[in-house]
């Protein structure tokens, strides 16, 4: 039992770690810096983002940024790959890859919404096999933490990245704060699992700030990194200072009361 228990904890520990790692990746290489430009990374460090979303989650970036792309070009409207006003929040939480795949299905999406990012030798080689990148990764688990834990630890993982990075598009899009005139949502809570990502409704407010958290009592648990990786001349930022503020007299979204109470139950 004691070892059961100790293997347990363990590939949850491990698993807390890749998740975070899968998501620093989700969050500052393919959100911040491909989807929206908001930050420059430098060669190595892009290179290494790379490797590392590659073999903690599979995503080949292209096809990410593409349907994310067009979320934010029909917003909760006819068009949105995956908006829970128009399919629910439950289905966009328990479906939320299927919807992806299901958006990737028009051979127009990549090439319209991602024409600045062209496959380059690295992708034919590596980065567009996915199976060979999660494989990857696994292996380094097991060779690292022995069988038991390192398969237990990617399963755990899975799980936790996939229903994390679902729940922005779900509940961020549902439940929350609203301080500026869209739909998405501010959950802090969603945001400290997400490295950030949970502070939507200041995203969509300002698309090509670095940083998401705006207000007080916000947190935006990547900022620090993207700060500390800027003090070291690895990043650039659009903005000065990588903030781009909106102005904080905007009214809520329509029917919801101000941000401070906008709760919205559905």
């Amino acid at each position: 039992m004691a070892a059961f228990l100790f293997a347990s904890l363990t590939a949850l520990l491990v698993a807390a770690a890749v998740t975070t790692a899968a998501n620093l990746a989700t969050t500052v290489y393919l959100h911040r810096c491909l989807s929206h430009r908001a930050l420059v990374l430098r060669a190595p460090l892009r290179f290494a983002f790379r490797v590392l979303t590659w073999v903690t989650t599979g995503i080949r970036p292209r096809q990410w940024m593409a349907v994310h792309r067009k979320h934010h070009a029909f917003t909760d409207v006819d068009g949105d790959p995956h908006s829970p006003v128009l399919l629910g929040w439950r289905t966009v939480q328990l479906h939320n890859v299927g919807l992806y795949r299901r958006a990737l299905r028009d051979p127009e999406l990549v090439r319209r919404y991602a024409r600045d990012l062209p496959a380059d030798s690295w992708d034919r080689l590596l980065f567009d096999h996915a199976l060979v990148g999660l494989g990857a990764g696994v292996t380094l688990l097991v060779v690292v933490f022995g069988w038991v834990i390192g398969l237990l630890a990617a399963g755990i993982h899975t799980v936790m990245y996939l229903q994390g990075n679902a729940a922005v598009n779900a509940l961020g899009h549902h439940f929350g704060r609203r301080p500026y005139e869209n739909s998405a949502t501010n959950l802090q809570w969603l945001a400290l699992l997400t490295m950030g990502e949970g502070l939507h409704n200041n995203h969509h407010a300002a698309p090509t700030s670095a940083k998401l958290a705006f207000h007080a009592g916000e947190l935006d648990p990547a900022w620090p990194l993207v700060r500390l990786l800027a003090g070291l001349r690895l990043v650039e930022f659009r903005h000065p200072g990588g903030v781009f503020r909106p102005p904080a007299a905007r009214r809520a979204h329509p029917g919801l009361p101000v941000a401070s109470q906008a709760i919205d139950r559905g």
